[in-house]
């Protein structure tokens, strides 16, 4: 089956509700598009919105990718062969991983289509749901504990605060959500960076009666070794975030001594499923957990990290909120959240349905 045509477009999403975190406040969302159509009819779907400050690439980087000649020759093209499609993207636009990403997703979306079965199920479906966390933004403790009890009411059991402005502070907004709520939560926490060595011993210390489930970055990128400071049962509670970008990155940070016991996989960071499953694959023989994220994306995205999350067997954690968030998007479906509990539809590639 060959492909008809391919169109990109860019489309800037609202939050219903702006968050902060360590480094500023996020009111919306710029994502861009990609569409696929086969000879069928069939439309496969792609989104990113690469972290500039992460990856050194813009949602505005990925448009003008997406319109060059590269991909206007894979029109023509056999969906059949879309691995090839994939591998050749991460040649011509290496480190530059948006761009690799919205291809890599919209060519599995379109090949699942035109098998007739979910991309999870084109690799093999490992898990059947698991709970995803919510985050909580930075904010003073009393609307922290709102946002708590409005999430409770929405039935979700996992809670992810974003930490790393002051240590203190971050210690007694953990405390005060375990003794307010019980076990009704998980809590995970992201400090996304913002911590020193001591501070992050700190926190150990203060939250060490909660019962927290991991904590995500904690200290800047290059400071890796000083993890190795901890005691092996704190580092195994440590998410990789920005350290990990990538399956060679996967394989530095898998050798022994971990400095985290998690990998935290993002398709905007690592270029897509594909390499994703790659560091899925690296982290499963160093015996490292998987822990799968995003940014604030669309529903297309977010369902490709989900399909690909569940095809994973090391895969513990999701963090898949991403779209919950959005006043808009461009599509419907893709997934179902039932009581926290988060699953595909089941439907062909990423089941998803175009809004016109």
């Amino acid at each position: 089956m060959k492909i008809k045509s391919i169109r990109s477009y860019a489309k800037n999403l609202a939050l219903s509700k702006p968050y902060s975190i360590a480094t500023r406040t996020i009111t919306d969302v710029e994502n861009i598009f990609l569409e696929v159509e086969l000879e069928n009819g069939m439309v496969g779907i792609g989104a990113a919105n690469p972290a500039p400050e992460v990856v050194g690439e813009s949602p505005a980087d990925t448009l003008v990718n997406c319109q060059t000649a590269f991909f206007g020759q894979l029109e023509g093209g056999d969906i059949r062969h879309f691995q090839q499609m994939v591998f050749e993207a991460h040649e011509q636009f290496p480190h530059l991983p948006g761009t690799q990403a919205i291809l890599d997703i919209a060519l599995h979306d379109a090949f699942g289509q035109f098998l007739g079965i979910p991309v999870v199920e084109f690799y093999g479906q490992k898990i059947k749901s698991l709970p995803t966390s919510v985050t909580i933004g930075i904010m003073p403790l009393a609307e922290t504990l709102e946002a708590a009890a409005d999430y409770k009411k929405q039935g979700f059991v996992v809670l992810k605060v974003k930490l790393g402005l002051n240590v203190e502070e971050d210690v007694e907004r953990v405390r005060k959500l375990r003794e307010r709520f019980g076990s009704h939560f998980t809590i995970r926490v992201d400090a996304n960076q913002g911590y020193s060595l001591e501070d992050l011993k700190t926190f150990y210390a203060g939250t060490n009666s909660t019962g927290v489930e991991l904590v995500e970055q904690p200290m800047p990128v290059g400071m890796e070794a000083e993890l190795l400071q901890l005691p092996a049962g704190q580092r195994r509670l440590l998410a990789a975030d920005e350290s990990l970008k990538s399956p060679v990155y996967a394989m530095k940070l898998a050798q022994e001594p971990h400095p985290f016991g998690i990998f935290n996989i993002k398709l905007m960071k690592c270029g897509g499923i594909a390499p994703a499953m790659e560091i899925g694959s690296i982290a499963r023989h160093g015996g490292i957990d998987l822990f799968w994220g995003c940014n604030d994306e669309s529903i297309v995205s977010i369902t490709a990290a989900l399909h690909a999350a569940f095809a994973c067997s090391n895969t513990r954690y999701i963090d898949l909120d991403g779209s919950l968030d959005l006043a808009e998007d461009v599509v419907q479906g893709g997934f179902v959240i039932e009581k926290g509990l988060m699953r595909p539809t089941g439907q062909p590639g990423l089941g998803l349905s175009l809004l016109r």
